[in-house]
């Protein structure tokens, strides 16, 4: 049998990509900026709709944290963070010497919950410091819960920062995922749906909010002949090279996105007689999910010793890469002196989940030694 190794979440070329570096090449436009970056923003902005208008950056880190700027954290403000995700998420809220503040998930879909939000909004209130922004993250690809957060957000008047840097090609009522939130972020890292090789996008509801992104990204150099800065910039902005790359991927997006859901149902088939295990799905047809990254709940047998770390082992025997989920920000020792508002439900997850290979370039032969190691595992 095949041995070569089964990755987690590998990028996958679409073939389209040549002609749009070649493009750049030919023109000169090897630098940030450019005829790409251009056209590739415009191919997101039709494809998200909702009059999006996309800031094409260097990251989806770098996105998150000219958001932070565009809402107006400052340092000493408080930011509101759901605590399950990558770190990413969290860390602007450092660079910016602001204080971050956990809220746990809930338990449909994996995300920020609305309970724990309002308690913790409540509770910073009466303490004196109300928080300047919510960090929302749609995890796996699957839709936070839409209306609950926009209605605290709305009764607060705190504004929430969408991180749906795993989720392009998700939606929530027909509604693309990036589009929900006073800002939105996107990720084209190598591991996800579509990929620059590395980069992002910022995601705003006006051109001029879009503009002052970009401005920011670009060293915030002011309107004159010569180089002047008024304000703190950054070198932000996605290369023309990346942005072909984008253009390229773009075209194979849908299909990259069915190839993912594909994978879902196959986990959901493999599992379904297993009762040890849960598979991570969406609560209903509001949601529609790219399922980024197919995830499951393994239920711990001491007795029969089954679960999620020995499973784990058991795929890297087998030289198949599998990972835990995202182990909680309020739990990480960088993040664990700040606040944290909730139960264990994040905690729980973490414990019991394991994320399992969901490229869209997975092959019948890899399936089928996936399929042989949870038979294997369970029998």
């Amino acid at each position: 049998m095949n041995r070569n190794r089964i990755f987690l979440s590998l990028s996958q070329q679409s073939g389209f990509e040549q002609q749009y570096i070649q493009e750049a090449l030919a023109t000169h436009w090897i630098t940030t900026g450019g005829p790409n970056v251009d056209a590739f923003e415009k191919d997101l902005e039709n494809y998200l709709g909702n009059q999006a208008h996309v800031g094409a950056l260097s990251s989806g880190t770098a996105a998150i944290h000219l958001g932070l700027i565009l809402l107006g954290v400052q340092a000493g403000d408080e930011v509101l963070c759901q605590s399950m995700t990558f770190s990413a998420s969290a860390n602007p809220i450092l660079y910016l010497g602001a204080t971050p503040v956990f809220i746990d998930s809930e338990t449909e879909t994996w995300n920020l919950c609305p309970l724990a939000l309002e308690e913790a909004i409540k509770d910073r209130i009466a303490k004196g410091n109300k928080p300047k922004a919510i960090i929302a993250v749609h995890l796996y690809g699957v839709p936070y819960q839409v209306e609950a957060i926009k209605a605290i957000s709305d009764k607060y008047n705190i504004p929430v920062l969408e991180d749906s840097a795993e989720a392009l090609g998700s939606s929530y009522k027909g509604q693309k995922c990036g589009t929900f939130g006073d800002i939105g972020v996107l990720s084209f890292n190598g591991n996800k749906i579509i990929t620059t090789s590395g980069g992002g996008a910022i995601v705003t509801k006006s051109k001029e909010l879009k503009d002052k992104a970009v401005f920011f990204a670009t060293q915030s150099r002011d309107d004159a002949p010569h180089y002047q800065h008024s304000e703190i910039g950054y070198n932000y902005r996605m290369s023309n090279i990346c942005a072909g790359i984008g253009r390229g991927q773009m075209e194979v997006l849908d299909a990259h996105v069915a190839l993912r859901r594909k994978m879902h149902e196959f986990y959901v088939d493999l599992f379904k007689d297993i009762e040890a295990v849960t598979v991570f799905t969406v609560p209903n047809t509001d949601y529609f999910a790219n399922y980024w990254l197919s995830a499951i709940l393994i239920e711990p047998n001491k007795a029969k010793g089954i679960n999620r770390e020995a499973l784990r082992l058991a795929f890297e025997a087998a030289n198949i890469e599998s990972r835990p989920l995202w182990k909680p920000m309020h739990l990480q020792p960088i993040f664990e002196h700040y606040p944290y508002y909730g139960s264990n439900v994040a905690e729980t997850l973490f414990e019991k989940g394991l994320c399992l290979p969901s490229g869209s370039n997975l092959t019948d032969e890899e399936r089928v030694r996936i399929k042989k190691v949870v038979f294997d595992f369970f029998k």
